[in-house]
């Protein structure tokens, strides 16, 4: 049986998780870096075991990937490639949230209102992981609300390889109020039940945001 010891170190892997996230969405490890777990482990103050859980959390978010023989490396695509999955983006988002206006209920109507006063209130304060891990929820939200579990796995799928480019331009404020304010627009669209505005919308904002990150990775250093 398993001992309480390894339990309870298993029971940190979240939390490592999370710390490595960090670590990954600030650079401090960088695409295509190695993930070394008895290095990771030595800076964690932990056992390998949780380490390799954690890491295993990563893969599962597609911000890591495992090559064979070789070992488990920070994900790496080109920009052609971020390029080509925002143009798919688009299109899936823009069909769910047309979809969206024929299910929206009160209790997703809150939610979504919650959402956009939180993103709000993370502008403001200039809390770009919050406001990113809330992004995330909200067009979450919209997939669930198309009915179509392929449309949502397969945009999940493109959003995985993604957030290594994504998460870096949220550091912006502006780029943040830019972006709600896209989503206020889409909500009150399918709140109204304006299916084609709904989707014009929603295409509109996965391809306003492609600009903005392209933008930002054409600024000098």
């Amino acid at each position: 049986m398993e001992s309480a010891k390894a339990k309870n170190e298993l029971g940190l892997a979240p939390a490592i998780a999370q710390e490595l996230k960090r670590l990954i969405y600030s650079g401090e490890i960088q695409p295509g870096e190695r993930m070394n777990e008895a290095a990771l482990a030595l800076r964690m103050g932990t056992s390998r075991g949780p380490i390799r859980e954690a890491i295993r959390m990563l893969t599962g978010q597609g911000l890591v990937t495992a090559v064979p023989n070789r070992g488990v490396y920070v994900r790496q695509i080109s920009v052609r490639e971020m390029l080509e999955i925002y143009e798919l983006r688009a299109l899936i988002f823009g069909f769910a949230a047309e979809r969206a206006c024929e299910h929206l209920d009160e209790a997703h109507r809150s939610q979504m209102e919650q959402l956009l006063s939180q993103m709000d209130a993370a502008c403001e304060s200039g809390e770009g992981t919050h406001y990113y891990e809330l992004n995330l929820h909200f067009h979450t939200l919209i997939l669930e609300l198309s009915g179509n579990q392929r449309a949502h796995q397969a945009y999940d799928e493109h959003v995985k390889e993604l957030h290594l480019f994504r998460r870096s331009y949220f550091n912006a404020p502006g780029n943040m109020r830019r972006s709600n304010a896209e989503h206020r627009a889409i909500f009150e669209a399918i709140a109204k039940g304006d299916a084609k505005r709904a989707r014009t919308l929603a295409e509109r904002h996965v391809l306003s945001g492609r600009e903005r990150l392209l933008a930002r990775l054409e600024r000098p250093a």
